[in-house]
């Protein structure tokens, strides 16, 4: 080999190294930062402007499901919110609507949990026929509804609680 491949190979090594040691870092940045939290609820004062690009989504997606605008209801009609019933967002309560939630770590779900024992997108809560459905995204160390373990989406009425690591979720009036 030449000067000049043991010299290139060197400068590569030395750059493989620096990848690892700032990966390393990143990593244990994000272990004692945890997650980084996205500022939600801009503009939703605004009621009378609403956001052209949210409803044409809405439509498409209404278009595409074959569900009428103002259709999707709960059987009960005191069902009305999700209240966080125990854990680190204990008295937290999100209004229910047509949208589904979407639990997890990640700032991109609708509510973020910071808790070892959730997955960046741990579980989804959603209407469908007239009923609310719980369903485990995959997540590592499971949703339970009751007691039971989530593997499929499964009826969620008003009273059921959803257990995700520390946190207690009800549906509410």
């Amino acid at each position: 080999m030449g000067q000049l491949s043991v010299t290139l190979l060197r400068f590569g090594f030395l750059i493989l190294l620096w990848v690892l040691v700032l990966s390393a870092i990143g990593v244990l940045r994000s272990d004692l930062y945890g997650t980084r939290v996205l500022q939600r609820g801009r503009g939703r004062q605004r009621v009378a402007d609403p956001d052209p690009r949210s409803e044409k989504m809405a439509n498409l997606s209404r278009a595409t499901t074959g569900v009428k605008a103002g259709s999707i209801s709960t059987k009960d009609p005191a069902v009305a919110h999700l209240a966080v019933t125990s854990g680190p967002l204990k008295g937290t309560v999100l209004p229910l609507g047509s949208a589904p939630i979407l639990v997890g770590r990640a700032g991109t779900c609708t509510l973020v949990i910071d808790d070892d024992y959730c997955s960046a997108r741990h579980c989804r809560i959603f209407p469908e026929k007239g009923a609310w459905l719980v369903e485990d995204l995959g997540s590592t160390n499971g949703t339970f509804l009751g007691g039971r373990k989530v593997d499929d989406p499964v009826p969620f009425h008003k009273g059921d609680a959803v257990r995700i690591g520390a946190t207690t979720l009800e549906l509410t009036d």
